[in-house]
């Protein structure tokens, strides 16, 4: 088979979404750090495509947004369910990009703590200079502070911790005693959410989302599939 490349950023849910679905399904891939300031490792786009994260070029294409790239992966081995369970799982993906991942970020910059942490994060893992290396140590933990405010503006203001609270109870709910959401079979909405969680196990709130008994059992599951069957998953700087 032959090897993709995902070109992501460490700290994106999104790209880890796309991350959780080429593991699962065997896909042998590669990861390009983008430098988010200037995006010059991104490949050359169609003039309607945003220079975003996440790109994924696969089979001689390049696919941009992680729901179409999904949509796209479903179609190789390993089917995702049809019928009802079908319907969903791609309702819970569709949660996870216009909820949760909107949440997360508010949970983990959310304090000056935890954004100086995400800003070392960023800084390890992107392809900056010095210079660029140094201004996000040195300001990215005040920036991802404003994002996270901007984020609880947006959503009508709120402690973020809750939350990300109230989005993990309305998934344990869809989980409820099954293995994974729509029963025995992993599906997309299985491979969005643990791969948008996946993003922050860094951070304080993987913790406190994980002492959750039944989600932690069901992140656990879909990670051993991802173990199994990775092919290759090399990080390039």
């Amino acid at each position: 088979m032959q090897e993709a490349t995902l070109y992501q950023f460490e700290l994106c849910p999104f790209c880890h979404k796309v991350r959780a679905a080429l593991d699962v399904k065997g896909i042998p891939y590669r990861t390009v750090e983008v430098n988010p300031m200037t995006k010059k490792e991104l490949p050359e786009l169609d003039a309607n495509v945003k220079r975003k994260v996440p790109v994924l070029a696969i089979d001689d294409t390049l696919l941009s947004d992680s729901t179409e790239i999904l949509k796209y992966l479903d179609s190789k081995p390993s089917p995702m369910p049809e019928g009802p369970a079908r319907d969903k799982a791609e309702m819970i993906e569709a949660w996870v990009d216009d909820d949760l991942a909107q949440v997360l970020p508010a949970a983990i910059y959310g304090t000056w703590r935890d954004a100086a942490r995400a800003a070392r994060v960023v800084a390890r893992t992107s392809n900056f200079g010095f210079f660029h290396n140094a201004m996000v140590r040195g300001g990215g933990s005040v920036i991802m502070n404003r994002v996270a405010k901007k984020i609880l503006a947006r959503r009508g203001g709120g402690n973020p911790d809750q939350m990300l609270a109230t989005e993990m109870d309305k998934f344990e709910g869809w989980l409820g005693e099954q293995a994974f959401v729509c029963g025995d079979e992993v599906s997309v909405g299985d491979l969005a959410a643990q791969g948008c969680l996946t993003c922050i196990r860094d951070f304080p709130a993987f913790t406190t989302i994980m002492e959750r008994p039944r989600v932690a059992a069901w992140y656990q599951r879909v990670q051993d599939l991802r173990d199994a069957n990775r092919v290759v998953s090399a990080e390039l700087s």
